[in-house]
């Protein structure tokens, strides 16, 4: 790995008292969000680059914490001195968006107006709501324009959201492994996801923490589901083929074949740290992404909004969302005239590709960051 970590950090708090309107038409009267900051604000305050996370992210993006060494960020390979995101150029930014489990206010918090955990309570959150609530956070910090807001998957529709709702404010959109709206297939994907949950007898309407249970059981299927998705099928097959645990079949029901293994043991890790309340949202923040719904489904038009310059990113291995889906994104900014810069990387971790460390990958947004007047 080129470059350095950035060694230990620690999180911080920000509280809002301004209410926020929310898309679903729900108001959340005050919230928290939780986050991290790595490197330096300059004088100018222009060299900010806004990390937005995706399903099952959250703030902790670079470093670790000094009483958890092995607590990593989930993106700590490109993060640092001398590596792509630079920290000894820019001010990164990572948070946990509204709904998280990971400190933000969401349903595994308390409901000031119950004094018990919102649960099911907790409104249904869009990523524009993401959006608005960052651009407060940004307020704070004194950052009135971002050098760049990147992201990977839901967090590349962040920056994408970003760059049409606040064109003024974001002078970079780096969006990876991402789609302008979900397929139906996706959208399919999610609800027998969020099925596996709502019909754990652990669930509880969504009021499980009254219960002192979760619906694990729902969370490491819905987990298992969603792992098969973000991987590729030749790497699943030179991972773990057809191998056996014991070497012969057992004519039964148990885990035999080393994948069934290695999806039970991400299933169990999951629901071990995650919030099925959560898991819920997120996805459902998924599934109602789609800017171009305010212009009849026209995304020439609602591109037509941002200002930003742009570097799509995609995966030739990524079925989840594939390259063709990053395309759609590129037409609609090249119809508009927009300044955008296209890879398509040839990575064998299907989705996951956008997590991982690979020279060609990180050179890409190494020189694309390079090029960023601050």
């Amino acid at each position: 790995m080129s470059g350095q970590s950035v060694g230990a950090v620690h999180s911080q708090r920000a509280h809002f008292d301004q209410p926020l309107q929310l898309r679903s038409g729900g108001v959340l009267p005050a919230y928290d969000l939780v986050y991290e900051t790595y490197g330096t604000l300059n004088a100018a305050k222009s060299n900010a680059i806004l990390i937005c996370h995706a399903l099952s992210g959250h703030h902790h993006v670079a470093g670790h914490y000094a009483d958890a060494p092995e607590n990593i960020g989930w993106w700590d390979n490109i993060i640092g001195p001398g590596r792509p995101l630079d920290t000894d150029r820019y001010f990164i930014v990572g948070v946990n968006n509204l709904g998280g489990c990971h400190g933000s206010t969401g349903p595994s918090t308390l409901n000031p107006a119950t004094g018990k955990p919102w649960g099911a309570d907790f409104p249904i959150v869009a990523v524009i709501d993401w959006v608005h609530a960052q651009a407060r956070l940004a307020d704070l910090l004194g950052i009135d324009s971002w050098a760049a807001i990147m992201g990977g998957s839901l967090g590349g529709m962040q920056a994408l959201r970003w760059s049409i709702t606040y064109p003024e404010r974001v002078r970079n959109s780096i969006v990876i492994a991402a789609a302008p709206k979900l397929s139906a297939q996706n959208i399919a994907f999610n609800d027998v996801a969020r099925q596996a949950i709502l019909t754990d007898p652990e669930f509880h309407g969504g009021n499980y923490y009254e219960h002192n249970t979760r619906p694990t059981r729902g969370l490491r299927l819905a987990r298992m589901l969603g792992h098969i998705t973000y991987l590729s099928d030749d790497q699943m097959g030179e991972k773990f083929g057809r191998e056996l645990r014991n070497g012969s079949f057992a004519f039964d029901f148990d885990v035999e074949f080393e994948v069934e293994s290695y999806l039970r043991y991400q299933g169990d890790k999951f629901a071990g740290y995650f919030d099925a309340n959560t898991y819920l949202l997120m996805t459902k923040a998924l599934d109602y992404f789609d800017p171009s719904r305010e212009d009849d489904g026209d995304l020439v038009k609602t591109m037509a909004r941002s200002k930003a310059n742009f570097l799509i990113a995609s995966f030739t291995t990524d079925w989840r969302f594939t390259p063709a889906r990053s395309k759609e994104i590129v037409a609609a900014l090249l119809a508009n005239g927009r300044n955008v810069s296209y890879a398509e990387i040839d990575l064998n971790f299907g989705h996951d590709s956008f997590l991982m460390e690979d020279a060609h990958y990180h050179g890409v947004i190494d020189a694309y960051l390079r090029n960023i007047k601050l």
